[in-house]
C-alpha cells in the first residue's frame, strides 16, 4: 500500500514538473513573439484569448450559455475609450472604469437572466445585449456608426509610453497573464468547485443548501468583468471602439473560439482565440469569405472534436502520460 502511494506521489510530482515546464515554454514564447511577429496582431490575439477565457468561466465551468457577452466586451471598450479620450484618464484608470462598468452591466443583465435556464437564459442575454447595441447606436457619446476614434494610449503609471508597440505589448501580456491566472484561481477554489457542482447537477447543489442563483450571479458578474478587461485593452490597442464590439456577431465569435478550443479547459479558449484570429487576419486581404470558413470550422469541430481541440488532447493517452488527463 505504501509503495502504491509513493508511486502515485512520484507520478504527481513528475506531472507537475512537466506542466510547469510547458507553462514556462509558453511564457518564454510570448515574451519572444513580438520580436518575430507583428505586435498589434499578437495583442489582438491576447485580447480575444482573455475574452474567450472570461466567457469560458461562465459556459465551461458554470454551464451557462450567454449570447450577450459582446455587451460587456464592447461596453467596456466604449467606457475605456471615452474616459481616456474625453476625460483624460490614464490608461490604467480607463481600463478599471471599463471593468467596473462591464461588471455593473453583468450584475443587471445577470439578475434577470439567471431566473431562467437553458435556451431561455441564452435568449434573455441576447435580447438585453441587443438593447445595449441599439443604445450604443443612438447614444451621443458613442458617436453612432462612426464610433470613438483616435483614442490615445497615454502613459502607463505616468511614465511608460504606451504609444511604443513593445511597451503596449508587454502591458497587454501582463494583463492577460493576470486575467488568465484569475480564471484559474477561481476555478480551482472552493467557489469554483461549487460552480462545477451546479453545472453537473443543479438540483443536487440546491439540496446541499447552496444558494444556486447567488453563485450563478457571482459567476456571471466575474465573467462580465473579465470580458470588460479584454474589451478595455482592445480599445487601447486599436485606439477605437465601434459598434462591431457590441454586435451579436462578436458574441458568436467568442462562442466559436471557446467551443473550438475546448469548453471547461483553461488553455482551450486561448487556443481557439489564437486560431480564429489568425485565420481572420491572414484571409482578410484575400477576398475569401472568412465567415464561410468560420462556419465550416465550426461544423468540423462539432462533428469531429466534440470536446474541442484541447479537450480532445486532454482526453488522449499522451495527455494521461503527461499528467494532463484530468487537469485543465
Amino acid at each position: 500500500m505504501t509503495e502504491i502511494a509513493t508511486t502515485s506521489e512520484m507520478h504527481r510530482r513528475s506531472a507537475n514538473r512537466i506542466q510547469l515546464a510547458l507553462l514556462a515554454v509558453l511564457l518564454v514564447g510570448l515574451v519572444i513573439a513580438p520580436f518575430m511577429l507583428y505586435p498589434v496582431f499578437l495583442m489582438k490575439v491576447l485580447c480575444f484569448a482573455l475574452f474567450a477565457s472570461a466567457f469560458n468561466l461562465l459556459l465551461g465551468f458554470t454551464g451557462l450559455l450567454s449570447f450577450g457577452h459582446a455587451a460587456f466586451f464592447g461596453g467596456a471598450a466604449y467606457f475605456t475609450a471615452y474616459a481616456v479620450k474625453e476625460w483624460g484618464f490614464p490608461p490604467e484608470a480607463g481600463i478599471i472604469l471599463g471593468v467596473v462598468g462591464a461588471s455593473f452591466m453583468g450584475l443587471i443583465i445577470g439578475f434577470f437572466a439567471i431566473r431562467r435556464q437553458g435556451i431561455y437564459f441564452a435568449m434573455i442575454t441576447l435580447a438585453l445585449s441587443q438593447m445595449f447595441f441599439f443604445f450604443c447606436l443612438q447614444a451621443e457619446f458613442t458617436q453612432g456608426e462612426d464610433g470613438l476614434q483616435g483614442v490615445p494610449r497615454g502613459h502607463l503609471l505616468g511614465f511608460i509610453d504606451l504609444s511604443q508597440p513593445l511597451n503596449m505589448y508587454f502591458f497587454v501580456l501582463a494583463v492577460f497573464v493576470i486575467g488568465v491566472f484569475a480564471v484559474w484561481r477561481i476555478v480551482h477554489s472552493p467557489f469554483g468547485m461549487i460552480l462545477r457542482s451546479i453545472r453537473e447537477n443543479e438540483d443536487r447543489a440546491i439540496s446541499l443548501g447552496y444558494s444556486v442563483n447567488l453563485y450563478k450571479l457571482a459567476a456571471f458578474v466575474m465573467s462580465a468583468g473579465l470580458a470588460g478587461l479584454a474589451g478595455g485593452l482592445k480599445a487601447l490597442v486599436f485606439q477605437f471602439a465601434t459598434l462591431t464590439d457590441v454586435a451579436w456577431q462578436m458574441s458568436g465569435e467568442v462562442i466559436l473560439m471557446t467551443l473550438l478550443g475546448g469548453i471547461g479547459t483553461i488553455f482551450g479558449p486561448i487556443f481557439g482565440a489564437a486560431f480564429v484570429v489568425t485565420v481572420q487576419n491572414y484571409l482578410s486581404t484575400t477576398g475569401f469569405p472568412v465567415t464561410v470558413l468560420t462556419g465550416l470550422i465550426f461544423i468540423v469541430c462539432v462533428l469531429l472534436f466534440r470536446r474541442g481541440v484541447v479537450g480532445e488532447f486532454n482526453a488522449s493517452r499522451l495527455a494521461k502520460k503527461l499528467g494532463l488527463h484530468s487537469r485543465s
